[in-house]
Formats: C-alpha cells, sequence, structure tokens
C-alpha cells in the first residue's frame, strides 16, 4: 500500500517503476504531461493526498468534461482525455497496489466490497487462497460472491448475522434468466461462503442447508473441431519474422501438437523446460496435478527461436510475456482469444462463427485426432492432464464418421 505517500512522491515513484521497466520515452513522456498539469492545478489548494475525486475534479478542469468515475465507459474519445484518464488511473492502482500488479481490464471498476461484509469478504478469500484454487476459477467465486453482497446491501442487510433464508432465496430467485448451469455455480459458491461464515461463528445457524441442491451437467455440448486446411493456414499465416509472431507461432504449437491448456501456457516458466531430457514438466494450473510432456522438436525450436530471436529483455521467469511494458506475463483472464482471432483474420478462415472457436477448441481437436488415431483413452487422459477418464470420454461426443472429414495430422500440420 502506497496511500500514506504525499502525490508528488507517488508520482515520481510511479515514473521511476516506469523507466525500470522500459516503458517507451513516448509513453514516460505523456504520462509525465498529465503529472505536470496535475502539479499545477493543485498548487494552492494544501492538497496532498491523491485520491479518485481529485483525478475527476481534475479532468473536468482540463476538458470540461463530467465523469462519475474513473473507471466508468466514456463517450468521448479524444487522444489526450483518454492519455491523462489511464496515467491518472496508474495513480489509483499505485495507491492501492503498487504499479507492479498485473493491469486490470481496462475500464473495468475494482469491486468495491459494502463496509457491512467486508471483514467477512476478506475472511472468505482468504479460505480460497488457503485452498490453492486455479486465479480463474478464484476470480469466477468471487464474481459470485460480488454480486449476492451487493445484493444483500441493496435490501438493506447490514450483517451477515441479519441475512435468512428468505434472502438467499430471493437473490437466487433474480438469477432465474441465467441458464442452469450459471446458477448451480452460484449455488455451490454461495454454499461454501454461508459454511465458511457459520464455521467462523459469524451466522448463528447453517444457512447453507436451504440452498437447493442442483446437478451441474458437465460439458453437455459436442464439443468444436477444427477442418486440417484450417489449422494449417493458421500456423502460416504466422509472420515469424515478426517477435511476436515468433511468440504466437511458439504458442499455438504448444496447443496443437501438446494440447496444453491456455492457463498452462501463460503460467510457463523457463525452469519447467528440461532441454537435456526433451521435457515439460509443469504443475496445471487447473488441477495443481503434476504433467510431464515431450519436448517435441518443432514445438522446442520455436520457442527457441523466440527467447533468442523475439522475447523482449525481462526479469522474469515466464517464457511467453507481454511485447509492450510492462515486459512481464499476460494477464490471468487473458484467455489469449484476441491473439488467436487475429491470425484467423489474416489466414482468412471462415465457416467457425456458430462454434466455439478459442484456443481450448484447438486442444479438443488434438484429442480427436488421438482418438481417431486408436489412441487408448487412458494415454490421451493422461496426455491432456484429466484427473478422471470420463473427463476424457467426453470427447467421444463428436460424430466420428464426420470427424473423417476434419482430421488433423500434427507431423503434416505442423511440417515446416
Amino acid at each position: 500500500m502506497k496511500q500514506n505517500l504525499n502525490i508528488q512522491e507517488l508520482m515520481n515513484l510511479v515514473l521511476t517503476d516506469m523507466e525500470k521497466q522500459k516503458y517507451a520515452d513516448y509513453t514516460i513522456g505523456s504520462y509525465r504531461q498529465c503529472y505536470d498539469n496535475l502539479k499545477k492545478f493543485i498548487e494552492g489548494k494544501n492538497l496532498e493526498s491523491y485520491s479518485n475525486a481529485l483525478a475527476i475534479d481534475f479532468i473536468r478542469f482540463k476538458f470540461g468534461i463530467t465523469i462519475n468515475d474513473l473507471y466508468d465507459k466514456h463517450s468521448f474519445n479524444t487522444r489526450s482525455s483518454i492519455s491523462y484518464i489511464r496515467a491518472l488511473k496508474v495513480l489509483s492502482g499505485y495507491t492501492e497496489n503498487g504499479l507492479h500488479e498485473k493491469k486490470r481490464m481496462y475500464g473495468k471498476k475494482p469491486f468495491e466490497c459494502p463496509e457491512e461484509f467486508n471483514s467477512d469478504y476478506e475472511l472468505f478469500k482468504k479460505a480460497c487462497r488457503a485452498r490453492n484454487y486455479a486465479p480463474m476459477g478464484e476470480a469466477s467465486i468471487y464474481w459470485s460472491l460480488q454480486k449476492f453482497l451487493v445484493f444483500l446491501k441493496k435490501e438493506g442487510i447490514t450483517s451477515s448475522s441479519e441475512m435468512t433464508n428468505i434472502h438467499i432465496l430471493k437473490f437466487l430467485s433474480s438469477q432465474k434468466d441465467y441458464s442452469s448451469r450459471y446458477i448451480g455455480s452460484t449455488v455451490s459458491r454461495l454454499r461454501n461462503y454461508l459454511r465458511i461464515l457459520y464455521q467462523e461463528g459469524l451466522i448463528k445457524s447453517d444457512l447453507s442447508i436451504h440452498l437447493p441442491n442442483m446437478k451441474i451437467t458437465r460439458n453437455p455440448f459436442i464439443p468444436s473441431v477444427w477442418k486440417q486446411t484450417d489449422v494449417k493456414k493458421l500456423l502460416e499465416s504466422i509472420d515469424r519474422q515478426n517477435p511476436k509472431g515468433k511468440r504466437d507461432y511458439a504458442i499455438l504449437l504448444l496447443v496443437v501438437r501438446l494440447g496444453l491448456r491456455v492457463g498452462d501456457v501463460r503460467a510457463l516458466k523457463l525452469s519447467d523446460l528440461n532441454w537435456n531430457r526433451k521435457l515439460i514438466s509443469i504443475a496445471m494450473q487447473k488441477t495443481k496435478q503434476q504433467l510431464e510432456l515431450p519436448l517435441l522438436e518443432d514445438v522446442g525450436w520455436a520457442v527457441i527461436d523466440y527467447l533468442k530471436n523475439g522475447r523482449p529483455q525481462t526479469d522474469t521467469d515466464i517464457i511467453f510475456i507481454r511485447h509492450k511494458a510492462p515486459y512481464d506475463g499476460f494477464a490471468d483472464h487473458n484467455c489469449l482469444h484476441k491473439m488467436l482471432t487475429r491470425h484467423m483474420l489474416k489466414a482468412k478462415i471462415e465457416g467457425m462463427n456458430n462454434q466455439k472457436h478459442g484456443l481450448h477448441s484447438l486442444r479438443s481437436t488434438l484429442a480427436y485426432v488421438l482418438l481417431e488415431n486408436g489412441t487408448p483413452l487412458p494415454v490421451i487422459s493422461e496426455a491432456l492432464g484429466h484427473q478422471s477418464i470420463q473427463t476424457t470420454r467426453f470427447y467421444l461426443k463428436i460424430d466420428m464418421d464426420g470427424l473423417r472429414n476434419c482430421i488433423i495430422d500434427p507431423e503434416e500440420v505442423c511440417h515446416e
């Protein structure tokens, strides 16, 4: 926390950190211009601490624009005003977490827990961290709970001890327009929250028993599959003379050839690669189980090419990093869908609008190829890092006769 710094110290630290993290001179200059004008704005006002309210007043003074919050979606699009708001957001983030925190999605305001439930919310977050959930799984749990706490606030509840089963069921009724799977997940997360409150003595009775029992059907849909020609076009469309192209090509090969989940690709470290044994050894983000995969020759050379000729200089051990400062790994919420879509457009891949076509669909395609080639389910399950062979059976839902028209031959697709 940096909230004890005065405004001048705060701005100096932000600019110094930007220089250390090798932001472009132009970017640093635009931030410095904003902060210089902010200093002029507060001259003679006897203000020492930075706040979002001060930032909003400054934007109104500088551009004649009235905004309610820095993180709201704004209709104006002048380059200078957007640049100023971005620089002010960094000041806000630095006062709370420090600049080195993962970047938030632009325009998304951080959750402000109602004061009445803040201590209970922090207690629950601590319990979740102790359970070592995957980052995206933990974030989804908080999202459901945040909506519940905001609902209680609107209902006039001032303490968790005032909750009743009526409030809980009324909240679930407000979610009726969502899918049964979504509601089932919400029920499961609320059950965990209410049980922890009961165990800690924050509520007198175990309200979780009033939640309905819902069976969540796992993977009820047919998996998406890519055509052989489309995967070839995708890989061939990537400019491997370009640093970002080298990175993207290596990422896609890890998914196409080895079936890695996007979370495991994001988290892949230099220390996970054993070049002598030609192995990739990771603790999977989703299951926390250990997984060993062969470091195939084409995958290995693609990674080497990126590390030697494309990857920006950085101190992080993460292999695949952003190519804009700060040069660190991708944020936990980044599923790399924009990267994939960009190359799909360049490759002019069409006819996939009615099916899922994220990175996970390439992982699914590898499973189909292995199935079609007669690979036993236990072998596929181990290769994909499934905890249960029942998960792998999910891929049998595809019409195997129809699949013959869109099989990927890994050797043919990735042959150089």
